[in-house]
């Protein structure tokens, strides 16, 4: 294989890049931005004084793809940080009640058997009700199982106080809406495997520190080329190939053996790479953040029912608030949105109702919608062109938008272009014969 160049520099094009290097393939990395990281990166914000992620993101330990991706990279120790055991807890804003959910290790499920260790006021049989959405998406396609509603009872008490949070997190849909396939996915890889897979981890310390600055070093260490304020415009395609990338400040003219890994928004592949079937339809995330020092002891995470706030995480210098499936707050004012929020902290955590300094970040299109009928136009990594392979979280990983689907994203375009190239090989030598 010739040179690959790699279209994006968010988490699915790294996880590309270092894949593509790690076989020795000489690697070109182009950014639009001024920095790597796409949606999943920090920065400093001056009103604040602090540095933030632009969205608080949150893995479990069975997100085997981002663990070895961290491992790949030589990732600080203190990339991420949780329990030593799958522990989640909760609070309902409305009863003042505080529970903690903490699934056992193995893939027996015997801890639905202990109240202390489950949702209060919740029966054993209760947690038979996601049996549903497994039979439904069993075999199936993306999109084509039908939504979660269909398939499982979305009301009473265990629903509002843990599967419509949790699925919700991870769809960034609302979970009645949502596509069944997705959630299945999720359920098998979380839930499914047992509480070894469900242990939260948090980048405390930043997005770019985990992933994104790590990242880049592996990458500049094995020859590969970063080139930022790189904006795709268009594609020069004929004969089922890519000839040129068409950037902003120039053509890059690609010899017999490049290829290209296009891990761009999919709203910008579907301008550059036309006829595209991508989705079209996204749900926005609000994150909030308050310059507070949490108090000694306070949980990593803490998820809140009743309540505007969704996910409270307790950063060392910060708290910070995660609203998932946010349309309906675009167009709150961010003092009202603000405001509202540290209410709720406050009353959460027994402090003082003065507003502390504070920054709101909206962000429309944080995700495609997870629904039947976008999990249904989601790409897979190959393309009609020989020489093109599509990188993204929102390609047919088989999970909704999330840091672990993205990086799964880049792998199999990596190995669907290695692939690719060996085909192409093998006909050139045949060929030649």
């Amino acid at each position: 294989m010739g040179i690959v160049h790699v279209v994006g520099a968010g988490l699915a094009g790294l996880s590309a890049a270092v894949a593509l290097a790690e076989t020795g393939t000489r690697v070109v990395l182009h950014e639009a931005a001024k920095q790597a990281g796409g949606r999943c990166r920090s920065y400093y914000d001056p009103a604040l004084g602090l540095t933030l992620d632009n969205g608080n993101h949150l893995l479990l330990s069975g997100n085997a793809d981002a663990l070895g991706f961290l491992k790949t990279i030589g990732a600080p120790a203190d990339a991420l940080t949780g329990p030593d055991e799958a522990a989640f807890d909760f609070a309902d804003l409305a009863s003042g009640e505080r529970w903690c959910l903490r699934p056992n290790a193995g893939r027996l499920p015997w801890w639905v058997m202990s109240p202390s260790r489950r949702v209060p006021g919740t029966r054993a049989r209760d947690y038979l009700a996601p049996l549903g959405i497994l039979r439904a998406a069993s075999g199936k396609p993306e999109g084509a199982g039908g939504t979660i509603g269909a398939h499982m009872d979305c009301d009473g008490d265990l629903y509002r106080r843990l599967w419509h949070p949790v699925l919700l997190a991870a769809l960034n849909t609302e979970p009645r809406d949502s596509d069944v396939g997705l959630a299945a996915r999720i359920l098998r890889e979380t839930l499914g495997a047992g509480g070894k897979a469900c242990r939260p981890l948090v980048a405390v310390e930043g997005l770019s520190y985990a992933f994104v600055d790590p990242a880049l070093r592996h990458l500049a260490a094995r020859g590969c080329e970063v080139r930022f304020g790189r904006r795709l415009r268009g594609l020069d395609l004929a004969e089922g190939r890519v000839g040129q990338l068409l950037f902003s400040d120039g053509a890059e003219t690609l010899g017999p053996d490049d290829g290209i890994v296009l891990a761009l928004p999919p709203w910008v592949a579907r301008e550059v790479l036309p006829g595209l079937l991508a989705p079209v339809e996204f749900r926005s995330i609000v994150n909030a953040h308050f310059a507070l020092a949490p108090k000694p002891g306070s949980p990593l995470v803490l998820g809140v029912v009743n309540a505007l706030t969704e996910w409270l995480f307790a950063y060392p210098d910060r708290y910070s608030v995660t609203i998932s499936g946010a349309d309906r707050l675009l167009d709150v004012p961010r003092e009202d949105l603000a405001r509202r929020i540290w209410s709720e902290i406050a009353q959460l955590c027994n402090l003082a109702p003065e507003l502390p300094s504070w920054q709101i970040v909206k962000e429309k299109r944080a995700t495609f919608a997870a629904t039947p009928a976008e999990a249904a136009r989601r790409p897979a990594a190959g393309t009609a062109y020989d020489n093109l392979v599509l990188a993204g979280d929102w390609t047919a990983t088989g999970l909704p938008s999330t840091i672990e689907g993205a990086i799964r994203s880049g792998m199999t375009a990596a190995r669907a272009l290695r692939a690719g190239s060996v085909a192409r090989s093998g006909t050139r030598a045949r060929g030649a014969a």
